[in-house]
């Protein structure tokens, strides 16, 4: 569809403009171009395209050359060369593997899931989401208030490594005495993100190992973000460009004007502006 697209606005606007529009790189474009041609003239390409389809996209490109070796003499580099022209490849989330070695730090699990406070700032809960809706993945770290559910702090970028995090952190002032509860990600328990904790006077919180509920409110804050915008709006297939700006436009909503029914039909800001 892509190709067909800038093919028929060709007389228009440059095929750079039209590419650049629709946030397709010049290398992808050609590798689509290139394999729309072939379509024709490859039996293969088809018979690859009907078994993804008849197995729902769960096989990767070795399954699938195994699948073709029956009727077909094949290489699997080609096999995984056109399965990632056509968009074809395996569509089960890849499992997370354990790291290796141990962490710097472990916290103890001090929030206890008592996900309330009686003032601003006095417990926080941060964690890093999935954005995988644009040109390439993206990654989204936030820090919430339970006094509110105020997000107080957030950063997208395109890993999601130590310096992400900090970048995050770095955006609260000093809070002696609050209480920052994460997972045991190796982001958070690694050195530098502890030094930076403990400059700030902070207290460390961490979820017990494969307990997703310890961290729920912004869990919860996260799923209700990409409900509102990406799934509701069908932007689950959009340029990075429209998933930043869609992330922050949201934010701004869900802590100034979006209401909540824990916080008697108030938004956030309002409810943390009264209570002062």
């Amino acid at each position: 569809m892509v190709v067909e697209w800038i093919e028929s606005v060709r007389e228009e606007v440059s095929v750079t403009q039209a590419y650049a529009w629709i946030g397709v790189t010049r290398a992808t474009y050609y590798r689509w171009k290139a394999a729309l041609a072939s379509k024709g003239e490859d039996p293969i390409v088809g018979k690859i395209s009907e078994l993804c389809r008849e197995h729902k996209f769960r096989y990767g490109y070795r399954k699938i050359t195994a699948l073709l070796r029956r009727e077909h003499k094949v290489n699997h580099k080609r096999v995984q060369r056109i399965m990632q022209c056509e968009g074809t490849q395996c569509r089960v989330r890849v499992k997370k593997r354990k790291p290796t070695g141990q962490p710097s730090y472990i916290a103890e699990h001090l929030l206890k899931r008592e996900f309330k406070a009686d003032a601003p700032m006095q417990k926080l809960v941060t964690d890093i989401t999935y954005l995988p809706f644009g040109g390439r993945m993206l990654y989204l770290s936030s820090i919430l208030d339970l006094f509110n559910g105020e997000v107080v702090a957030y950063s997208i970028a395109d890993k999601q490594d130590t310096a992400f995090v900090l970048e995050t952190l770095h955006q609260l002032p000093s809070l002696p005495g609050t209480i920052l509860h994460s997972d045991q990600g190796s982001v958070y328990t690694s050195q530098a993100y502890q030094e930076a904790i403990k400059g700030k006077g902070i207290t460390m919180s961490m979820s017990r190992k494969g307990t997703p509920a310890d961290n729920a409110p912004i869990e919860s804050f996260h799923s209700t973000l990409k409900s509102e915008t990406f799934y509701l709006e069908d932007l689950t297939c959009t340029t990075t460009a429209i998933v930043v700006q869609t992330v922050r436009d949201y934010i701004t909503y869900y802590n100034s004007i979006r209401i909540q029914t824990k916080l008697n039909n108030l938004s956030p800001v309002h409810f943390r502006q009264l209570a002062a």
